[in-house]
């Protein structure tokens, strides 16, 4: 498995939003599979902040996940965030979503950034595994989701 920034991968960017588009449309009310890959354009300037990592096996990409400035505009005092951690469904229980979560982490820490975010509706022990913490549980668009953080 390899690990790459979108940068190199560029021919993948429509199957990773669309995967994001299927998997949390319902948390993005309103916004469109075409404004999210809209929204993606930033994450091919090579800036810190946001950034796309995705986790590519013999050639296919099977998993992405990124670094962004705000996931959850109704808490702005809480930067940056991990987000859309993906895994596609005929590759779990591989390590993939792990191991590129882990590199979103890395290139965290050797930014500088002192704590990460994230909020999942469903995945709370997958992150406390690798040591993300709960800060609270809320409802957000209607979903039961809870709000985590990890400390560098």
């Amino acid at each position: 498995m390899k690990i790459l920034n979108l940068i190199e991968r560029p021919d993948c960017l429509k199957k990773i939003c669309t995967w994001h588009h299927n998997e949390w449309g319902y948390l993005n009310p309103g916004r469109t599979l075409e404004a999210r890959l809209e929204r993606m354009q930033e994450h091919f300037e090579g800036k810190t902040i946001p950034a796309t990592y995705v986790a590519e096996i013999d050639g296919q990409i099977v998993g992405s996940a990124s670094i962004i400035v705000s996931d959850m505009p109704e808490r702005p005092e809480l930067t940056p965030w991990l987000a859309s951690v993906f895994v596609d469904p005929q590759t779990r229980r591989q390590n993939v979503g792990r191991t590129v979560v882990q590199k979103v982490m890395q290139h965290a820490r050797e930014a500088g950034i002192k704590t990460l975010y994230l909020y999942t509706p469903d995945r709370e022990h997958f992150y406390k595994h690798m040591g993300w913490e709960t800060i609270e549980k809320l409802v957000y668009h209607d979903a039961d989701v809870t709000l985590m953080k990890i400390d560098f």
